[in-house]
């Protein structure tokens, strides 16, 4: 049977072609223009490639949907409340988990285990904030980790501490993991229910494939690998998935013989694991993503404090170059610009063909801009980042200084220098909403605030920034007979109730879905 999508426009994943029908039979676009005709219509305003999301944690997202979520939520007031509740309706819950709370809501952004107390005094709290390089927690969790005033910090993360040098409630980094180890163990159902939560969750943005880009057990996740492999062998993982095997920054190169045997045995159905993540430093509103220059205090002066490598640079090239010679992509994690150089400095000489890919980008040297293209490694975008938010306002510019701030998340110079771009939105960091995100990218302005734009010569143009989402992210999955809409491609597609191309940049994220169809099936529909 075919179908015929009746669209009123269509962006192919490189081009908005304006008004064409979209043929499927088999699961395949066969054709794309007008006068087509098919056994079933579906009315479609606007069709899109669907969304390939490079960078995201679904599992841990779809975790957080169902413990207490704190990700709608905004203020100090909110948090607590909602914190209040959720404890409140689950008596029988021995740790309050969950996570997602936005470090601009408390002073420093770093909540405190007294406000905790106030709330839950009885039982353990951890939660994650939506970075996931910290957590807040409560008494109860420090006594039962048993951190203290005299608990050193660990050598890759920070103990906040209060004047008297108590700990105070908020963990950075590494120092996550003292609490994170005493954790109830999460169960293979609830991996799977959350597997399934955050999958409906990703196709109701029109994200139909991604990239995980943690495999592997990680602030206090065990290694979700077994719960893709159980539901691609169920039919129950809907999306293809790649999967980035974790690289365990306490071993070295011996990991890689183990890392390819793990390729070979989870690699089946609809999931497959050719990838590793290296996280190379941390993030900038906590001091921890790695700058080539000192921070700056609160009063303008720099620091003694540059950030964490957490490889250092001959230890990530190593790793780099045995991972390519093994026949990895390799996907690093880089905030700062010394994070940012190193992994490009470990890219040298290895092969275009494995697709290696750097993400977040928050801040590029201007002298590792146009490295990019010329070592063939693409540019991961985390597009909803770049905008003067609050995070942005009073956690980052005023400890980067103004020559950095001008350095952030550089799309325009990227683009115009050739390189490759593809796009993820790191959820449960920030929402998964390709739309909001594409928003951004073009405005450079938060979605729904009135601020001004920032850096706006880095804006992309929306068709550069939808190919990142489509074509660009399913060419770094190594899907090359998706992320188009073309004759001979799957029917990996998306359809939004209007044309975005049509209207202004600020109502792009306003458009909603309306229907995401894999292998030409419907997998959700509003």
């Amino acid at each position: 049977m075919s179908i015929l999508f009746r669209a009123g426009a269509v962006f192919d994943g490189r081009r908005h072609l304006g008004r064409a029908d979209v043929l499927v039979e088999d699961g395949r676009i066969v054709a794309v223009g007008e006068g087509l005709s098919g056994d079933e219509v579906v009315d479609a305003p606007f069709v899109s490639p669907g969304f390939t999301d490079a960078h995201v944690h679904p599992i841990q997202g779809g975790l957080e949907r169902l413990r207490c979520d704190l990700s709608e939520h905004e203020t100090r007031q909110e948090y607590l409340r909602a914190i209040r509740e959720y404890a409140d309706s689950h008596p029988d819950v021995g740790w309050i988990l969950g996570g997602g709370w936005a470090m601009p809501a408390f002073p420093g952004g770093t909540p405190t285990a007294a406000d905790l107390d106030g709330v839950v005094a009885d039982r353990p709290v951890f939660l994650p904030n939506r970075d996931h390089h910290g957590a807040w927690v409560n008494s109860r969790a420090l006594e039962i980790a048993g951190i203290a005033e005299h608990t050193p910090d660990p050598p890759d993360g920070r103990i906040e501490r209060d004047a008297d040098g108590r700990p105070s409630g908020t963990l950075h980094e590494g120092a996550t993991a003292l609490v994170s180890r005493h954790l109830p163990r999460t169960t293979g159902e609830d991996y799977y229910a959350a597997l399934m939560a955050g999958q409906s969750y990703l196709h109701s943005v029109g994200v139909t494939s991604w990239q995980d880009a943690i495999v592997g057990a990680y602030s206090g996740m065990d290694d979700p690998a077994s719960t893709y492999q159980t539901a691609a062998a169920n039919g129950d993982l809907r999306s293809y998935v790649v999967g980035a095997l974790w690289w365990e920054r306490r071993l070295g190169i011996e990991q890689v013989a183990d890392l390819v045997g793990r390729r070979e045995t989870m690699s089946s159905g609809r999931f497959r694991a050719t990838t590793v993540k290296i996280m190379q430093d941390g993030v900038a509103e906590n001091y921890t993503a790695a700058m080539l220059t000192p921070y700056l205090d609160r009063c303008g002066h720099p620091t003694d404090n540059s950030g964490h490598s957490f490889l250092t640079a001959e230890a990530i090239r190593d790793a780099v170059q045995a991972l390519d010679a093994a026949g990895f992509q390799v996907h690093v994690h880089a905030i700062g610009d010394r994070g940012v150089r190193e992994a490009l400095d470990a890219f040298e000489g290895t092969s275009p063909e494995r697709r290696h890919h750097v993400a977040h980008l928050q801040v590029v040297h201007p002298d590792d801009v146009r490295r990019f293209a010329g070592l063939g490694v693409a540019a991961n975008l985390q597009m909803l980042w770049a905008c003067l938010d609050e995070q942005m306002v009073e956690l980052t510019i005023p400890f980067l200084g103004a020559e950095r701030s001008r350095w952030q998340y550089p799309f325009g110079d990227l683009a115009r220098a050739g390189a490759r771009l593809v796009a993820g939105s790191d959820w449960p960091v920030s929402t998964p909403d390709p739309l909001q995100a594409i928003q951004v990218a073009v405005t450079r302005v938060e979605p729904g605030a009135g601020a001004a734009p920032f850096l706006p010569e880095q804006a992309l143009t929306l068709e550069q920034a939808f190919t990142a989402y489509t074509s660009g992210s399913a060419w770094a999955n190594h899907r090359d007979d998706a992320g188009t809409v073309s004759p001979g491609t799957v029917a990996d597609l998306v359809v939004l109730d209007r044309d975005p191309f049509a209207g202004a940049s600020e109502d792009t994220g306003s458009a909603r879905v309306v229907s995401t169809w894999i292998d030409g099936s419907a997998v959700y529909e509003a």
